[in-house]
């Protein structure tokens, strides 16, 4: 399995191939954009460490 590390943008992320023509997995975290979506607030806050996932989590809001 491969995974993805160090992408920040998730259309790059679910067309980028390998040269071999593998595909990279990735968590799926369409639970966590409907609890935003459904959530209702104007501000939401996301603390976490570096590396976790911030930026690609809203390069995903902004695709879909």
């Amino acid at each position: 399995m491969r995974f993805a590390i160090g992408l920040d943008d998730f259309k790059k992320l679910r067309t980028l191939v390998d040269s071999k023509g593998r595909h990279n997995f990735y968590c799926d975290k369409s639970l966590l954009i409907k609890d935003l979506i459904d959530d209702g607030s104007e501000i939401i806050l996301l603390p976490r460490p570096r590396r976790f996932g911030k930026s690609l989590n809203l390069s995903m809001l902004l695709k879909i």
